[in-house]
This record gives C-alpha cells, sequence and structure tokens, in this order.
C-alpha cells in the first residue's frame, strides 16, 4: 500500500505529558511519533530533571532533546491556583495524562486521578512508578536501577564471582516506557466501547520481572532448587549461545538449535564433531557445554572476526560482531531502515537522534520537531484554551506561566 493514504494511528489523540526523565518522556515521545499531540507540562524554572542530564553541548541536554522531540512546551507554576485552573482545563479537553511521580504526589497537588477522571470521564490516566500504587512498598521512590537490582536480571549477568554490572542502558524504564505505550492504545480502543478511560498503574519493578523468559520457571518447576546464576559469557540452557573473543574482537554466535549447529560443527571439528550424537540435542549439548565451549573458543581465537563471521555466513549460523556506538550509526541497515534521524535544532544546527522502530504501510512518520523550550508554546496552548491575550499576558508577568530562553 502506497505511503501517505493515512493519518497516522493517534493523530486526534490529545497527551497531556507531567513526567520527567525518562519512562513518562519515552512513554509520551512514542505516542507522539505515532500522531498523538502531546503537550510537554514543566515547572518553573528548573522544568523537567531530564534537561540537567548529559550529554551536553552548548548547554542543551541531548538526553532531554531525544526524549522530548515532537513535544509542544508549557511551563506552568501549578501551585498557583490560576495554574491550577488552566491545567484543569486542558485535562479537561485531553484524552490521555501521563505522569511518574510517587504515588500519592498528584493527588495532593489536585492532579491525582480521581479528580481529574470525575472531570473528564474519558481520560485514559497512566501513572509509572517504581513500586506501583499497591503493595507494602508503593511509597518508597526508585529508579529503573533499583529495579534492575531487585528484579532477579541483574544477579544473572557478568561473569561468576565478580559484581554484576550495570547494563548501560534504563532497561527498567524503557521496558516500561513502552508497556505504557501498549496500556495506553489499549484503553484508548476500550473507550470506543465504554466511553469511559481508566487508570492505568505501570511499575518498574513489575515490568522487569514480568521480563524474565526462563528464570521463573527454572525455579518454579524446579521446585525451588533451580536458580540461574552468572554464567558469564554464554547460557547454560542455550549451548552454543554466547559471546566468543577473535583474534582481534568480539562477536556472538547463536548455534543452539540442532541443525545450525550441526554445520557449526562440521565446520569447526569435521565429520568426527558433527556425527557426535552426545551433541545431536539440546539436552546433550548442554551436558557437554564446557566440552564444547573449549572448542568453540579455540575456533574462534585463532581467528579475526570478519574470518569467522564470514565462515558463518556461508553455512547460515546467525552470528555478529559487537559493535561499538560509531559502528552502529554507520551500519548500512540502520541507515537503510532509517534509525538515526536529522533535526534542525535553532542554537545546534543540525542534529542526529535515534529514530523510533515504528513504521507503518499506510502513512508516513514525517521527522519530528526539536524538544521544546521550556514553555515555548505556553501562549498557543493557552489561546486555544479560551484565554485571551490579555489574560495571557498577566499569567506570564504574574509567573504563573514561565518561558525560558533559548541558550
Amino acid at each position: 500500500m502506497p505511503k501517505n493514504t493515512q493519518a497516522q494511528p493517534l493523530a486526534g489523540i490529545r497527551v497531556v505529558d507531567y513526567s520527567h526523565f525518562l519512562a513518562g518522556p519515552y512513554l509520551s515521545r512514542c505516542l507522539a511519533a505515532m500522531g498523538a499531540e502531546v503537550i510537554k507540562v514543566e515547572r518553573p524554572k528548573a522544568g523537567d530533571a531530564g534537561r540537567a542530564h548529559a550529554y551536553f553541548i552548548q548547554g542543551q541536554s541531548g538526553y532531554f532533546l531525544q526524549q522530548n522531540m515532537g513535544k509542544q512546551g508549557l511551563c506552568i507554576n501549578l501551585k498557583d491556583p490560576r495554574g491550577l485552573a488552566l491545567m484543569h482545563k486542558l485535562t479537561d479537553s485531553a484524552d490521555v495524562f501521563v505522569e511518574n511521580y510517587r504515588p500519592g504526589a498528584l493527588t495532593k497537588l489536585g492532579l491525582g486521578f480521581e479528580e481529574l477522571s470525575e472531570r473528564n470521564p474519558g481520560l485514559v490516566y497512566c501513572s509509572i512508578s517504581a513500586y506501583g500504587h499497591t503493595g507494602p512498598d508503593a511509597h518508597r521512590a526508585g529508579f529503573g536501577l533499583i529495579a534492575e537490582a531487585k528484579s532477579g536480571i541483574m544477579a544473572m549477568v557478568g561473569s561468576p564471582g565478580e559484581a554484576p554490572p550495570l547494563l548501560r542502558v534504563s532497561l527498567g524504564d524503557m521496558y516500561t516506557g513502552i508497556h505504557g505505550v501498549a496500556s495506553v492504545c489499549a484503553a484508548l480502543l476500550g473507550r470506543v466501547k465504554s466511553g469511559k478511560g481508566q487508570h492505568i498503574d505501570l511499575s518498574l519493578y513489575d515490568c522487569l520481572v514480568s521480563m524474565h523468559d526462563y528464570a521463573v520457571q527454572c525455579y518454579t518447576l524446579s521446585g525451588g532448587k533451580d536458580i540461574p546464576v552468572q554464567t558469564g559469557h554464554d547460557m547454560p540452557q542455550s549451548t552454543l549461545y554466547g559471546v566468543f573473543s577473535a583474534s582481534d574482537g568480539y562477536l556472538v554466535i547463536a548455534a543452539q538449535v540442532d541443525d545450525a549447529w550441526k554445520r557449526f560443527a562440521l565446520l569447526i571439528g569435521g565429520e568426527a564433531l558433527a556425527g557426535d550424537t552426545r551433541f545431536h540435542t539440546s539436552a546433550g549439548r548442554n551436558e557437554n557445554r564446557v566440552e564444547i565451549l573449549a572448542l568453540a573458543k579455540a575456533w574462534v581465537g585463532a581467528r579475526s572476526v570478519a574470518e569467522v563471521l564470514a565462515a558463518l555466513d556461508a553455512i547460515d549460523v546467525p552470528s555478529a560482531k559487537v559493535q561499538n556506538i560509531e559502528e552502529v550509526l554507520n551500519d548500512p541497515q540502520i541507515q537503510a531502515r532509517n534509525m538515526v534521524l536529522e533535526q534542525q535544532h535553532p542554537v545546534l544546527g543540525a542534529i542526529r537522534m535515534p529514530n523510533l522502530p515504528f513504521n507503518f504501510s499506510g502513512c508516513d512518520s514525517p521527522v519530528p520537531s526539536v524538544a521544546p523550550t521550556m514553555g515555548q508554546h505556553n501562549r498557543q496552548i493557552a489561546g486555544a484554551l479560551g484565554y485571551s491575550d490579555t489574560e495571557i499576558d498577566a499569567l506570564l508577568e504574574a509567573g504563573v506561566l514561565y518561558t525560558s530562553e533559548a541558550i
């Protein structure tokens, strides 16, 4: 189907994004990329804490620019009754409200689910927090790092006897954020029939526990005997599947499926290894993992990354170089998939940012606008809510609405 024949999937949906740092902003960035109108609401004068997060260039936070592109900016003092009244007018007009504060914080501010849904019964209200709004830990603060540690994921990563490494990507926040996208879209679809919105309660901790693809099964189905632990560079339940050292770098090999293993075995050990029936099943390979790893490490270690990859490609065994970010950005596959977008920033000029992986057959995905400065769209948003120019001027003069200068 040719593109440009349909509107973007969420065109006409208004989202109020009253979140900060990562999980909430990432969620609303995704909704914006799908066509929603997203209004980023910040507090004077620091705004979203993500604005103070590296990487910095000429006073601009790349972190903030990445997670808040495609949004309009409203900066408002919600502790002033006039500011809260404006915010209520905005949420009355919204389809979705996104927040990631500690449970109860927004209720005290007059922006809790009960109050906003009473005013706007169709509102889909999405909350993200460390532990959720119920349970003994609901009141506790937390970040993605906390959820990663508590979830059991970190305990399985790294080499035995060493402290688990930091994952270096915000797994807890991003995984929860994309669950938020799915939940919001589902609630909007449900609203078509019911006419009512609802409260979505997402927990970083819950989302990461749900991510376990086999560890929970290992424990429960073994009667508590099997607790997955650190294994270094491979997976004991999937031999051969792991990271290997070549003479000039690192690569991964996925030869855990029977047919792929036989092709790999023939390559590195000839008919003798390929015909060894001990290794013809997954269970057999796992039982003889140490012997298999020794053979694979010796074969890979005697060759360059390019030599190993070429040999494995020739026999259709999945493999890949462990790439750094420079290599990723120069990867023809990433370029062909438009996974790096270029924007024009008013201060920085041309900047490149990672794209989102959404591709719809019936519509194009335009390059989003750069992330707004604080309060950049105050006047337009307030005007659309019915405020006159004189009233907006008075709110700006009183500091109820705040606008920062572009650095």
